[in-house]
């Protein structure tokens, strides 16, 4: 590649202005705006790829309706009543609590599709209850709180997912099928490490919940537990599309809240739709940047070259799938999730569909991969979100956090290598492939 050339340019500039800590989208939009001035193309291109991209994809809407229900279920009692719920079920056993957290997470997954609501709502909370008399570690309670966060955007909701929708024209309700047993299967597996855990540093057994009070427990979060069965059903019975599902579920988190549970003040609303609308402009100026960005990718070929070079390896579609797996995880140690699925992924798809990959399977399996990046040192964002919740050095969190990690890449191999895992409910409800 010639090193002066508008491309290369392009790309030192956008990388300069990261170091410099403009955000990534806005370093994308400079970026892409200083290729098409030094390639002698129109200038307006890049508004027209805004106007195209942002407001012709209704499928983008479902992003900031799933951030907005996050929000409401985290002011409201709603995951007070989900936390009672878990405890009354798994809290009985040695290491209870560090069950109930994967578990609140595992329904929690069910509503927000996004693994920082989880750690900063949910999270939060279940940091507070582990650590009170020393019970656990702070170190580890924050290690398994940010362990189980990321199963958030892998069961449905996926905020992750609609973007690769976005990026591949995959179907978001098989989509979302596709990430149920994969998700399940991480908690499995983080459930193992607990288990072990607890009995060889003596973790404390919890008061257990006595059977009697158990339906009363159920009753008072039962409104709660229904909200997945809402939104998914009516996602998969044609009722609404995953968009308007999203608005259904906002809806019904508000509802919930503010009429049956009446735990919500003006302020609190307007406080979470605020937050709300600040994450929603963050991610969608990356989203525009990256619509530009990749409109110059396109016009560079680089997909088409990618493709070409790949294809010359000669490689199988596992071994492409490792490669894409490799690829990932050590993106994912420096750049953020949002972004690798905008930039990256893009150019990696035309070579997964010339192997016949399935766009499903290769969508779930991506979004696995880079929410494991998450957790992943040094760049790992809810690694430094739990740093400043629990107050704990990186360093005790990271060694915390790495058997989670490696016992999830396990997750991620048996993902890559059995694609019925991934395609099993997709086909149980008609996905042809």
């Amino acid at each position: 590649m010639n090193l002066t050339s508008p491309f290369s340019l392009s790309i030192v500039a956008i990388t300069a202005l990261a170091f410099l800590g403009l955000p990534i989208g806005h370093a994308m939009i400079a970026g892409s705006i200083l290729y098409l001035l030094l390639a002698g193309l129109d200038m307006g291109t890049v508004a027209e790829q805004f106007l195209n991209g942002m407001y012709s994809n209704y499928i983008i809407l479902a992003v900031p309706l799933f951030i907005l229900a996050a929000e409401l279920m985290n002011i409201g009692s709603m995951t007070d009543r989900l936390m009672a719920f878990c405890n009354a079920v798994v809290g009985r056993f040695r290491g209870g609590l560090a069950h109930v957290n994967i578990l609140q997470s595992i329904i929690f997954a069910g509503m927000s599709g996004s693994a920082i609501a989880d750690a900063a709502g949910t999270g939060k909370m279940m940091q507070q209850l582990m650590t009170k008399d020393g019970k656990y570690p702070a170190s580890y309670a924050a290690a398994l709180t940010a362990a189980t966060a990321v199963i958030g955007p892998i069961i449905p909701p996926s905020i992750p997912m609609v973007i690769y929708a976005l990026v591949s024209d995959a179907s978001i309700g098989y989509l979302f099928l596709g990430g149920v047993i994969p998700g399940l299967l991480m908690a499995l597996s983080q459930m193992v490490i607990v288990f072990f855990d607890a009995r060889r540093k003596n973790f404390p057994l919890e008061k257990p919940t006595p059977v009697r009070e158990l339906p009363g427990v159920t009753w008072r979060a039962l409104p709660s537990l229904m909200m997945p069965v809402v939104l998914l059903g009516g996602i998969y019975t044609g009722i609404t599309t995953p968009t308007e599902a999203a608005a259904v579920a906002a809806a019904y988190a508000l509802l919930i809240s503010v009429v049956l549970y009446r735990s919500v003040s003006f302020g609190e609303f307007y406080r979470s739709v605020l937050s709300s609308a600040r994450t929603t402009a963050s991610i969608g100026m990356l989203i525009a940047g990256a619509l530009v960005f990749n409109y110059v990718v396109t016009v560079e070929n680089i997909p088409q070259s990618i493709s070409v070079l790949l294809t010359s390896w000669d490689l199988s579609p596992t071994g492409f799938l490792i490669l894409v797996n490799v690829i990932l995880l050590l993106l994912g140690c420096v750049l953020e999730g949002t972004t690798i699925l905008l930039v990256v992924v893009p150019v990696l798809i035309p070579t997964a569909q010339a192997l016949g990959i399935d766009m499903v399977h290769f969508g779930v399996m991506v979004v696995v991969n880079i929410m494991l990046g998450l957790i992943t040192p040094p760049y790992g964002l809810l690694l430094f979100i739990m740093t400043r919740i629990a107050e704990v050095p990186l360093r005790d969190l990271v060694r915390d956090t790495m058997p989670f990690l490696y016992a999830m890449i396990v997750s991620l191999g048996l993902i890559t290598f059995f694609p019925s895992l991934v395609l099993w409910l997709p086909r149980l409800l008609g996905y042809q492939g």
